[in-house]
């Protein structure tokens, strides 16, 4: 009875773990674009290495291995490269496209989490909860959409943050996969640091000395501490109580986070169909938890 009660306390602190991440996940797209004028390579490296940093520092206090086995290492290089080119993908299509735009297509992920999970972690979805999932993508679809102002760049930003949603889901499958077989801090501190290093070769030939100064290296160290550090091992522990799909549909809540923060901090003011389509996109969302 006692082991039950544990999992079923388990299981429902996954979407508390999830909403807390989102919070953290809001701060990521105005960080990355004080972080500017960096290239999208050498901000996703430094993100990535403080991250792995801070996580290892955590793993050590909890007396957890700061590696996976080597016989594993080749399996988390493909993790790290998946978790490399999610990043890498979003961080480059702010270059190109709004806020409400990047957020919105990389949140498209739950479609394909839902696709993963059922295929390869053989957790389906109850039929009653696609409803939800589609809701949620239709409140995306409303909020990116109706755009008067699309031109190829910001096609071109929209294409790299599908891109960013099609790894996102891959990066959740894998990190839910590895729930039984690593600790959080194991698992997470070694995927962004080799993340990192997957990025490190293309940071340093596209190294600008000119980008470093005082505001731009403290917005890519709150992009590594919060967003990520924090928000994505909260994330990641979401999906070791919770299945990949639910913990991705609530992270769609980026969305409105980083829209209000744009609108708040960087002047980029949400459109009504932004506002109506992140309203959606919650009642999706409460359509999958109930």
């Amino acid at each position: 009875m006692d082991t039950g009660d544990s999992r079923a306390r388990a299981v429902s602190s996954g979407p508390l773990l999830a909403l807390t991440a989102v919070v953290f996940f809001s701060t990521s797209s105005v960080l990355v674009l004080w972080a500017a004028p960096l290239g999208a390579f050498e901000i996703t490296v430094g993100r990535l290495a403080t991250a792995a940093l801070a996580v290892w520092c955590l793993a050590r206090l909890s007396h957890q291995p700061l590696f996976p086995s080597r016989v594993d290492l080749p399996q988390f290089a493909g993790f790290g490269l998946i978790t490399a080119l999610h990043f890498l993908c979003y961080i480059a299509s702010l270059n190109f496209t709004t806020i409400a735009h990047a957020l919105a297509i990389t949140y498209t992920a739950p479609v394909f989490v839902a696709l993963l999970s059922a295929w390869l972690l053989k957790e389906p979805l109850l039929p009653r909860k696609w409803l939800g999932v589609a809701v949620t993508v239709s409140g995306i679809a409303v909020l990116a959409g109706f755009e008067p102002r699309l031109n190829a760049r910001m096609a071109l930003g929209d294409l790299l943050a599908l891109g960013s949603a099609v790894t996102f889901a891959f990066y959740s499958v894998a990190g839910r996969s590895q729930r039984a077989r690593y600790g959080l801090f194991t698992y997470a501190g070694s995927v962004y640091g080799l993340a990192a290093l997957w990025m490190l070769p293309a940071a340093v030939l596209t190294f600008t000395p000119a980008g470093y100064n005082g505001r731009s290296l403290l917005a890519l160290l709150g992009a590594g501490l919060l967003p990520l550090g924090a928000g994505h091992t909260l994330y990641n522990a979401a999906l070791r109580r919770t299945q990949a799909t639910t913990v991705n549909l609530i992270a769609t809540q980026e969305v409105t986070g980083g829209v209000l923060l744009g609108a708040l901090l960087l002047n980029q003011v949400p459109q009504v169909n932004e506002i109506v389509g992140a309203a959606v996109a919650v009642l999706g969302i409460v359509l999958v938890l109930v």
